[in-house]
């Protein structure tokens, strides 16, 4: 029986984006793909987009959260989940503020107001090498991939981000004329991409204004993600599309998004609370 079986969790969302939490800072227990992949699946767990864990993890000073698609691979970003374990541990200590790691790097989060929070989400990497590409590409603005016929692509000349994540952004005039549910997928596993990718699809409707659509590397599409509003407003103002300040509409409602001029890149939204639950058995 897996040792996940009868643990509990809480259910929390970001603008949707839907989370299943475990505490594991006094637990010995570990999370491992499969067994977050049977967590992830309605069928067989609660059902979510990432299983998170709070944590002390060797190697990372405090609390650190680790972070599993519903494919079961752990990544190092999550900007909606990064809000929703800053309540937690806000609510443990009575304070407004929190301090915790992930793999990409440490996140420092303010509490602005009901239910809405601030979250440092560190410096975006902009060369080729740290997205990271296949292929050399001086200016990531504008990468080299098309989609449908070569003469008359229906999108192309995407811009590539990491946020603690790969990103592709697209530049379009209405995303609602777009399936991203199609090309998500070819674009995820592109060969550009050896880390496979965050796709995303915007509408910029005017400086301060951005619409967003999302397929998540290993989730496919949800109502919101977090590094991927932050994502686009970055590619987004250096596409000079954008101001360095907007507010970036997805499915699941809107964040604002900031990237200041100390090159650190801030994300305030709402998280709710779902709810506790207790895992079914595992296999």
């Amino acid at each position: 029986m897996n040792e996940f079986s009868g643990a509990p969790y809480k259910l929390m969302n970001g603008l949707g984006n839907k989370f299943a939490i475990f505490d594991l800072r006094n637990s010995e227990k570990c999370m491992s793909p499969e067994t977050a992949r049977q967590i992830a699946d309605p069928n067989i767990g609660p059902g979510c987009d990432q299983v998170i864990t709070i944590e002390h993890r060797s190697g990372f000073g405090g609390v650190f959260m680790g972070i599993w698609n519903a494919d079961g691979a752990e990544v190092a970003a999550c900007g909606n989940a990064a809000r929703c374990v800053a309540s937690i541990l806000m609510q443990e200590t009575g304070e407004e503020n929190a301090t915790f790691n992930t793999l990409s790097n440490v996140l420092t989060a303010s509490a602005v107001g009901e239910r809405r929070i601030c979250i440092d989400m560190g410096e975006p990497e902009l060369s080729w090498r740290k997205i990271p590409l296949a292929e050399q590409m001086d200016d990531t603005r504008f990468i080299d991939i098309k989609l449908g016929p070569i003469d008359n692509p229906v999108l192309w000349g995407p811009s590539a981000v990491n946020v603690g994540n790969p990103h592709c952004v697209f530049f379009v005039a209405n995303v609602d004329d777009h399936a991203i549910d199609k090309f998500g997928p070819l674009v995820e596993n592109h060969p550009l991409f050896p880390e496979r990718a965050n796709v995303s699809i915007a509408e910029v409707n005017s400086k301060h204004s951005i619409r967003v659509r999302v397929w998540e590397r290993g989730v496919g599409v949800t109502k919101a993600c977090g590094t991927a509003a932050c994502a686009a407003l970055v590619s987004a103002h250096r596409r000079r599309l954008a101001a360095r300040k907007a507010t970036v509409t997805l499915d699941g409602g809107d964040l604002a998004i900031e990237w200041r001029e100390d090159n650190h890149i801030t994300m305030t939204g709402e998280y709710s609370y779902d709810g506790d639950g207790v895992l079914p058995e595992l296999e």
